[in-house]
């Protein structure tokens, strides 16, 4: 077999390319840090990194909807905490209006007081989550849910309750009409009672003149037993609301190790093993420059050059 001077030089040079490409391509890793540049590189490791991707991309999906429901749930709860102190003070004054000595116009003033405590137990059913959305608007409104109206508040919302989207919904909003308009009547089984009603009965009831002492008693013990009801109402809506917030952690806490695992996935398939990536990028180099020197070394050997 004849091998011409042209065909060696070339067949030389095709092999000095491959290998400057396969440090090209060591150097390239090893700056990325990704063993995967392109899906030819590797189709399945690609694939597997794909899916990754994709699970990674769907787990901060609901972890950002998880944040907005625990967002909802905590202002939720601390709402129904506020309305529960505000309730409690509404119970003191009419606890104080019983007191026998006081005049028509002590009552008026403790109605005032009643009527400044409903004035701000009706703002924080109106509470929004920062957002534009209703804490208490059910299943959504794009008005506020509560409105004051001749015959007492009435409910605008849509009741129900709103969840995000996913696997485990939690919720972006509660019914408020439940909350705040229906509790359950002690003294009217299958009755309900709203916060709003008993308040406005008591502050009308005290706020009239000429009561006698048996009426006032009377309007005093309605109004106490009515009041615990509705406080009873909030605060058993206050617990689901903390039970909620439980839930949403132990979510939480799934979702982030289902992301750490598709981290993992993602990087066992496309990342380089540095120790190994190094040890091939330097045998590469050892290799280049031999083959290098043995180019040079063999052009001289050439019989023009030994003619010239």
């Amino acid at each position: 077999m004849r091998i011409t001077t042209a065909n060696a030089y070339d067949a030389v040079v095709a092999n000095l390319q491959r290998r400057q490409q396969q440090l090209v391509d060591s150097q390239t890793q090893l700056t990325s840090g990704k063993r995967v540049q392109r899906a030819s590189d590797d189709p399945a490791a690609a694939a597997q990194a794909e899916r990754a991707l994709a699970w990674q991309s769907r787990v901060q999906t609901q972890q950002r909807a998880l944040d907005a429901s625990r967002n909802a749930t905590q202002m939720t709860e601390s709402t129904l905490g506020s309305a529960g102190e505000l309730l409690q003070q509404a119970r003191e004054a009419v606890v104080q209006a019983g007191n026998g000595s006081y005049s028509d116009s002590d009552r008026a003033q403790l109605a005032q007081s009643l009527q400044s405590l409903r004035d701000q137990l009706f703002a924080l059913s109106n509470t929004t989550d920062g957002t534009g959305r209703y804490l208490f608007g059910g299943q959504g409104s794009d008005n506020a849910p509560f409105s004051n109206a001749p015959g007492g508040v009435q409910y605008n919302g849509t009741p129900g309750v709103q969840h995000t989207a996913g696997n485990e919904p939690s919720p972006l909003s509660v019914d408020g009409q439940k909350i705040w308009l229906q509790a359950p009547d002690p003294s009217n089984p299958g009755g309900t009672l709203s916060v709003f009603g008993v308040l406005d009965q008591a502050i009308a009831d005290l706020g009239t003149p000429g009561r006698t002492p048996a009426q006032v008693a009377q309007t005093v013990s309605t109004a106490l037993g009515q009041l615990d009801a509705v406080a009873l109402n909030l605060s058993s809506a206050r617990s689901t609301a903390g039970e909620a917030l439980n839930r949403i952690d132990a979510i939480d806490q799934r979702l982030s190790q289902a992301n750490v695992d598709a981290q993992q996935q993602r990087s066992s398939a496309e990342d380089v093993d540095m120790v190994q990536a190094i040890s091939d990028f330097q045998a590469q180099q050892t290799g280049y420059d031999a083959a290098l020197k043995a180019y040079a070394t063999v052009q001289r050997m050439s019989l023009f050059q030994y003619l010239s």
